[in-house]
């Protein structure tokens, strides 16, 4: 039996997923991989297509798998990594009149 990271790495690689990736990433890449690999869309190669059609839904299993059982942080420092520059700009500089928009 493969290690589970190995798995969820071939998984990725199939879906064609960066090593980090959002979920809105991980839908879009499968519905255009679906799209593409559809046996009705690939009538010359019914049997590739099928089978690419078969490994892309499972590797799609195994990573939402892997994310529903994934604990996700909602600590201050964890969302402070990901805020928008807008936003840690005004972290950084807060109503500072020298840099802060008077119609904000």
């Amino acid at each position: 039996m493969k290690p589970r990271f190995e798995i969820i790495t071939e998984a990725r690689k199939i879906l064609k997923l960066p090593e980090s990736a959002t979920l809105e990433q991980i839908k879009r890449n499968y519905k255009q991989l679906i799209k593409k690999w559809h046996p009705d869309k690939n009538l010359s190669n019914q049997g590739l297509a099928e089978n690419k059609t078969k490994e892309i839904i499972q590797a799609y299993k195994i990573i939402v798998q892997y994310c529903d059982h994934y604990k996700f942080s909602f600590t201050r420092q964890e969302i402070e990594k990901y805020l928008s520059d807008r936003e840690r700009w005004f972290k950084q500089f807060g109503c500072d009149p020298i840099w802060a928009n008077e119609n904000e």
